[in-house]
């Protein structure tokens, strides 16, 4: 080297050893020379590859660009005038050294490569270099000794040799500083770059490199945040590679892949069948191929190979990061060493401390930097992580066959979604842990034998044996939190169940059955939790637990995603016979492949345009056909044909929470001319008119605020508005009354209805509209017994002929004489809603009760007509000129309200109220223990830095035993105290757990019903799963890591103010800095976080709304269109929460560059006072200031998760304090045992209303039913038929008058008294999931004799006892196991074994077929022959023969008198009568 620069290259003399130092020329030249050019030649490659992957458009030539250009160029022209002046001074014959050929060489050929790397770049769309930033400040950097040497050297000497070549390096210098100044401004936008069409894009895809490292460009927000709380239009809208739709796209391609990989280790058999005779046609081709997969244990495709492959490049950058970051920590402890060292020897120069802090200072900002940059990468792939999870489950729902979702109910895919993803999104910032934690370990054992020697093995022998101890640890936590999930799944979804069918608990007084059986889950999940804290707050590695709780999930979403799908292919649309629209040959069909098959043999055609009605008894198979034409079911053989588009009414219908009219539109173009004439058909004008926002009305939750018979004709309405070409319509006029349901088939699906033309596939109960169909198809067992038209069943004679002559109306009723009907009173007495909305007739039906659409039976209707006469009535209707559309209602008021966030700070109470559930005394020993802890570190650490500043003699020091016992004592009383703090806080969290828990729970059963009419049960859910999620496992352990660094900071102040006093100074503009940085932060972070858990429910509403409606969904062909609704809403979720990770990042890095200047002026100040302190003090002040960056970090961070965390016990208290109904039992007013034994009712004056602000239901009543009389209700939907049921069982309380049972007043007692005296068989026949008998009877009150004699009585004894487990048999959720008309059966039998002197029947048989009725009606009329019985009728044959019947019409009675004088009087129910051909 010396010879290479005719001098010497390194000279400690004058460099280190002086006052005044300085570098050689040798080394300015060559070493200071090359280090930029090094760097970027180094990196350009990488950096190639990475612009060729990443092209963002070009961006044109601005003026910026243009001077950046300029000044590289003249950079190069500078550096190459120093070259051509050495060639120069060959010719002169002064050849200058070899270093003044090669460092202008290298420089001046760099300096071209950044001019032609700025253009490189901008047209890739760069519009900020960090590359080039970070190269000019090295050059920069790196010319400062020169300058400074330069500058020294010409005031010393005036002679000035060299003149020239000074001058080039000051012009070089001046231009750098420019280049540097001008790389950091940043360019316009890419030109051709996809047009941004967000109203609001997120700042940092144009922030310059700076803003970016240090995330500035988030400061708008921060600052926007603490001004006003945020709302969501102030969100900055998604990143596009974080978008939904374009994440999901990328893990969707890798599952496949992996799918696709599995698929071809399957082998494939073939198996042939002959082809049987068809629809007594024989066409069909010769044999079927099938496809049998080998019965081989399958394993699972692996989604963590499709995760790793999709997200792992991204986060690799991130792990990149973090192994820099890991070297970089170990920079600042050898500082530590040279600058004890420096305090030690006197004789060094000043500068070198100041050279020291300055380092440090250096050091420390740059890991700040690099560690922020790290966790952005691990949090953004988190993020992406979710929102493909998310995505992934949402597309696997839609396609999951039907025996797959039974496997998991919907609570259950829902947890899938919440907190299995989540758990994924808690991983990435662990995974990295797993190798740089050794890695750390690794270099600090070395770094400390070099210091230590061998006392290092000590503490590395103590490690080695806590591992085992720890992992052991580590898989009992595992085995916990599995139990824990456990616990937590039944949990959920026994109160999703329990919120689903509120209004039965309430009607039968079962609430205190069902909320023991959550509080027994809950004690044991608490339990677990208990076992599990205490284990933690004896290992300190509970990081190690994070990657096995996500097998755990791995394994659960890997579980769901590889479940059988629907297979496309199983319905063929493409070849068909000519002539027909749908043909079944040898059909098959089975609801699971391992369930015996639901149908057998189908051979079936249906000509083009054809009205085809499938009937037959209570779960025979009926709907199981039309699901079959869904592709819905397996096809175990056979094939099945569909022609064009299908449009699916099913028997429940299915309601989405949109406005009435989208619920019509279901996503097609609208036409307003097609949608009246829709409204018109299917009878939705009137309700329209009750409606308060008309067509606009919002549609809660499950169509909640719609009754039955609505619900089933927008369905319908759905249904005619799509234009399809078959449609399968099963059982739609079951819930509507029978004037309706006559004019429904009139206008709808009959041969002159809007439909004709179409191929219609009709399943019903109603006997009187099968004369007027093309053909009839009998369905026994799951088989066809007979086929073929009205007439020539008839002929046949057999079973189906036998049961309609027991059926059908008489044929001789005079009908001829055109009644012209007073404006359509009666014509279309309708199913409509008077003014208020009328909840009760609907209501709020699971999830699972799938909003069980009252399958009514359509009311025998009159005129047995012959298919050719549509009834004279029906002429005089359509002479009418048709209606004007409606007109426009204001815009309606929302029933739903949308979920608020909470603004503004939290407030104190809400932190108070937890600490009262944790107890008052526990909160204080918990702090006094986090005290003493800290004294004891404090304590331990300054006895040992007093330690080394004892002299050592004849090289040992004094009293060593007593320095030691007093140091291990400390250290125990630490660890002691450690043990006590984290034991009680486990204590008290468990504790504070149960009690908010408990208190949600009793308050949420004590509310009344209307509460549930308008919170979406998503929303109560919320509260039970994530916000108690929240409060067991969230809040404690950052109450623990709060505490810890709150006094952890607190010493350090202390430690260093107490070792230099000077830094006190410092402390308050630091405090200041550090104090808004946390306020700004704190402010904007919290109300992100609101943001986000509100914008979180409607992705699980949606979710749970499309798995319920799946096969509506699909039979529409809409899957496309409800994916994009769950993206956009996922979209909007992670809006809210990508500037909250921003956030974090934020505060992170001003945070730590407070800590980082803690450090430099602990260092500084030590330099400073160097002469007073001893090396024990400085190591100990300054080791103290290192910890600071992270405690300051964390705190901030803390006490900002702690804010937001405990909004969660907000929101529990928010819903633990609503107002409750009356007590369930008042102890000195309780009615004698026997009461009621007359049966009398009376209502006085009585009226009611369902909410404050609505109109009345029921407007002074007044009416008195003798006991033992039979009384039947009937009136149009909306007449408050059901209220007036519900005002019995007080779930609606009087506005004014009063209701006497036996002569007591009813609201004198307890709810459970007169609720537990009372029986009804609800309209909605809830069941839960639970065995047959806890169905009937939760409270073990009755013997096993008595349930199966109810059982009899209720024509349920031949299917429980051909059940193998009788009255264990498992029902599913919501019943899901039986069919509609089998449920009605069981709450018949529920009332059969309360037996009480009152019984009330809401539409009671709505579901089930004639034949099962008449016996029903039977069983009632044995059983309960002394009660008094009160019926709402939809069919009226059931109610003739009672004593008295009761017209009710908007609220008021009507007519009130025995059938035959009501007749007689010719009034509402004559018209009723008349219409259903009794009169």
């Amino acid at each position: 080297m010396d010879a290479f620069c005719n001098s010497s290259f390194w000279d400690p003399n004058l460099t280190l050893y002086t006052d005044n130092p300085d570098l050689t020329p040798c080394f300015q030249n060559t070493v200071l020379g090359w280090i930029p050019c090094f760097y970027l030649w180094c990196i350009l490659p990488f950096y190639l590859f990475y612009l060729k992957c990443n092209n963002r458009g070009y961006i044109v030539l601005s003026v910026l660009s243009r001077f950046k250009t300029v000044f590289a160029f003249l950079l190069w022209c500078v550096s190459w005038a120093n070259l051509f002046y050495s060639f120069h001074g060959i010719t002169q014959s002064r050849t200058p050294p070899s270093v003044y050929f090669v460092t202008p060489l290298i420089v001046g050929i760099t300096m071209l490569l950044a001019m032609l790397l700025i253009q490189y770049e901008r047209l890739h769309g760069v519009q900020s270099s960090g590359i080039l930033i970070i190269f000019w400040f090295l050059c920069a950097l790196c010319a400062v000794g020169p300058l400074r040497s330069k500058i020294i050297r010409t005031s010393a000497q005036d002679q000035m040799e060299d003149r020239f070549r000074i001058t080039t390096f000051y012009i070089y210098f001046a231009l750098i500083l420019i280049e540097l100044i001008l790389a950091c401004l940043k360019e316009k936008p890419p030109f051709f770059s996809p047009v941004n069409l967000d109203h609001n894009p997120c700042p940092e895809l144009n922030s310059g490199f700076l803003s970016k490292i240090t995330f500035w460009w988030f400061t708008s927000m921060a600052v926007q945040g603490y001004k006003r709380p945020l709302e969501d239009k102030d969100l900055w809208s998604l990143n596009a590679e974080d978008k939904s739709d374009v994440v999901v796209k990328k893990l969707q391609k890798e599952w496949n892949k992996q799918k696709h990989e599995r698929l071809q280790k399957k082998d494939v058999s073939y198996t042939k069948n002959p082809n049987n005779v068809m629809n007594h046609i024989a066409d069909g081709p010769g044999e079927t191929e099938i496809l049998l997969s080998s019965n081989t244990e399958q394993k699972e495709p692996s989604f963590l190979k499709a995760l790793i492959r999709t997200f792992g490049p991204y986060f690799l950058i991130g792990s990149f990061f973090k192994l820099i970051q890991d070297l970089l920590a170990f920079v600042n402890p050898q500082l530590l060493r040279i600058l004890i060292g420096f305090i030690k020897d006197q004789s060094a120069p000043l500068w070198w401390g100041y050279l020291i802090a300055a380092l440090m200072f250096f050091s420390a900002v740059l890991q700040t930097i690099i560690l922020h940059q790290h966790f952005q990468y691990c949090f953004v792939t988190g993020m992406r992580l979710r929102t493909g999870i998310i995505g992934m489950i949402y597309r696997k729902s839609l396609v999951i066959t039907n025996s797959a979702k039974r496997s998991s109910t919907v609570g259950e895919i829902v947890n899938l979604m919440s907190v299995d993803a989540q758990r994924f999104m808690d991983l990435t910032t662990f995974l990295n842990m797993l190798w740089s934690a050794p890695l750390q370990i690794c270099l600090a054992l070395y770094f400390l034998w070099q210091s230590l020697g061998p006392s290092v093995l000590a503490g590395v022998a103590v490690m080695v044996l806590l591992i085992p101890l720890n992992a052991v640890i580590a898989m009992k936590t595992r085995a916990f939190q599995v139990e824990q999930m456990r616990y937590k799944d039944s949990r959920i979804k026994l109160m999703n169940e329990i919120l689903s069918g509120i209004k039965v608990l309430k009607l039968y007084a079962w609430e205190p059955s069902f909320a023991d059986k959550i509080l027994e889950i809950r004690k044991n999940e608490l339990r677990v939790l208990k076992k599990s804290a205490y284990l933690n707050s004896l290992s300190t590695f509970t990081w190690v637990s994070a990657p096995f709780l996500t097998s755990v999930s791995l394994k659960r979403i890997q579980h769901f995603l590889s479940h059988d799908e629907l297979d496309p292919s199983c319905v063929d649309t493409k070849l068909i016979a000519p002539g027909y629209s749908v043909t079944i040959r040898n059909g098959t069909f089975s609801w699971a492949k391992d369930l015996e098959p639901a149908l057998k043999d189908i051979n079936w055609l249906v000509p083009n345009g054809s009205l085809v009605a499938v009937v037959g008894h209570v779960g025979c198979g009926k709907s199981s056909l039309v699901s079959a034409l869904l592709g819905e079911m397996e096809k175990l053989h056979g094939e099945v044909a569909v022609k064009g588009s299908v449009a699916y009414v099913p028997q429940l219908a299915w309601i989405q929470n949109a406005t009435l009219k989208d619920n019509i539109l279901f996503g097609q173009p609208h036409n307003e001319q097609k949608y009246q004439m829709v409204l018109e058909a299917c009878a939705l004008k009137q309700d329209l008119e009750m409606l308060p926002g008309g067509d606009q009305t919002e549609i809660g939750e499950k169509g909640i605020n719609l009754s039955g018979g609505q619900r089933q004709r927008v369905s319908l309405a759905r249904a005619v508005f799509s234009d399809t070409d078959v449609y399968l319509l099963d059982d739609p006029l079951s819930a509507v009354d029978s004037h309706v349901a006559k004019h429904i088939f009139d206008k709808v699906i009959g041969p002159e209805g809007a439909l004709r033309g179409k191929t219609r596939i009709l399943v019903t109960h109603g006997i009187n509209f099968l004369p007027q169909v093309d053909h009839i198809v009998v369905v026994v067992d799951g088989m066809i017994s007979e086929m073929g038209s009205y007439q020539e069943l008839l002929q046949q004679n057999r079973s189906f002929a036998e049961f309609l002559r027991n059926y059908a109306p008489d044929e001789d009723i005079e009908e001829d004489e055109p009644t012209i009907v007073e404006d359509e009173e009666v014509l279309l007495a309708e199913d409509t809603l008077s003014n208020h909305i009328d909840l009760a007739d609907s209501e709020p039906v699971t999830n699972e009760a799938r909003k069980q659409f009252l399958r009514q039976l359509s009311v025998i209707s009159s005129d047995g007509e012959c298919p050719s006469k549509m009834s004279t009535k029906r002429r005089v209707c359509e002479k009418k000129p048709p209606e004007p559309p409606l007109p426009k209602k204001g815009p309606p008021e929302k029933l739903i309200q949308a979920e608020t966030a909470e603004t503004g700070t939290v407030k104190f109470t809400v932190f108070w109220q937890y600490m009262k559930a944790v107890g008052p005394i526990v909160s204080l020993f918990i702090c006094f223990f986090y005290c003493c802890q800290n004294a004891a570190a404090v304590g331990a650490n300054v006895w040992l830095s007093d330690w080394t500043n004892e002299p050592v003699v004849n090289g040992t020091q004094h009293n060593v035993p007593m320095r030691v016992g007093v140091y291990g004592a400390l250290g125990l009383l630490q660890g002691l105290f450690v043990l006590a703090s984290s034991f009680t806080l486990a204590m008290g969290g468990i504790r504070a757990a149960r009690s908010l828990h408990a208190g949600l729970l009793e308050n949420k059963l004590h509310t009344p019903q209307s509460f549930y009419d308008t919170t979406p049960t998503g929303r109560i859910i919320n509260r039970f799963s994530k916000d108690i999620y929240v409060i067991d496992e969230v809040i404690p352990p950052t109450i623990l890591m709060f505490l810890g660094t709150f006094f952890t900071s607190l010493s350090t102040m202390l430690v260093i103010i107490a070792s230099t006093p000077l830094f006190a100074v410092v402390i308050i503009p630091l405090a200041i800095l550090y104090f808004f940085a946390q306020r700004f932060y704190v402010a904007t972070s919290r109300q992100l976080k609101r943001l986000e858990s509100v914008s979180r429910s409607p992705i699980y509403s949606h979710f749970s709304e499309t798995v319920t409606g799946a096969s509506v969904i699909r039979a529409y062909r809409r899957e496309k269109s409800f994916v994009y609704i769950s993206d956009a809403k996922v979209n909007d979720n992670q809006k809210s929460y990508y500037p909250g990770i921003v956030a974090n990042r934020w505060l992170g890095i001003r945070v730590e560059f407070v800590g980082n200047c803690v450090v430099f002026f602990a260092a500084l100040f030590a330099v400073l006072s160097r002469n007073k302190l001893s090396a024990g003090v400085v190591g100990l002040s300054v080791s103290y200031a290192l910890q600071v960056t992270m405690a300051l970090n964390w705190m901030v961070r803390m006490s900002s998760d702690l804010e937001s965390n405990i909004v969660a016990v907000e929101r529990v208290k928010e819903y633990s304090e609503t107002e409750t109904e009356a007590p369930w039992i008042i102890e000195d007013k309780r009615p004698s045992e026997n009461w009621p034994d007359q049966g009398e009712v009376q209502f006085a004056n009585y009226s009611v209303r369902y909410r404050k602000g609505l109109d009345l239901v029921l407007k002074n009543l007044s009416l008195h039913v003798k006991g033992g009389e039979k009384v039947g209700i009937v009136g149009r939907t909306g007449a408050g038929k059901s209220s007036m049921t519900l005002c019995l069982f007080r779930i609606l309380e009087a506005v004014e008058g009063e209701i006497k049972i036996d002569g007591l007043r009813i609201a004198d007692i307890g709810l459970h008294d007169l609720r537990s005296k009372l029986t009804i068989i609800p309209q909605d026949p809830v069941l839960f999931s639970g065995t047959l008998r806890m169905n009937l009877d939760p409270f073990n009150k009755y013997s096993e004799e008595e349930i199966w004699n109810a059982l009899e009585l209720s024509h349920l004894k031949r299917f429980v006892s051909a059940q193998p487990a009788m009255l264990d048999y498992e029902c599913s959720e919501g019943g899901e196991n039986l069919s509609v008309g089998q449920r009605q059966l069981v709450c018949l039998a529920r009332a059969l074994l309360r037996k009480t002197r009152i019984l009330v029947l809401d539409e009671a048989t709505a579901a089930i077929d004639l034949e099962t009725d008449d016996l029903i009606q039977m069983t009632i009329r044995t059983q309960f022959e002394d009660c008094t019985v009160l019926t709402i009728a939809h069919r009226l044959n059931t109610i003739m023969d009672y004593t008295r019947v009761l017209v009710l019409d908007k609220g008021a009675i009507a007519e009130f008198d025995t059938p035959s004088r009501l007749i007689e009087s010719k009034g509402i129910f004559y018209g009723m009568a008349k219409d259903a051909g009794l009169a």
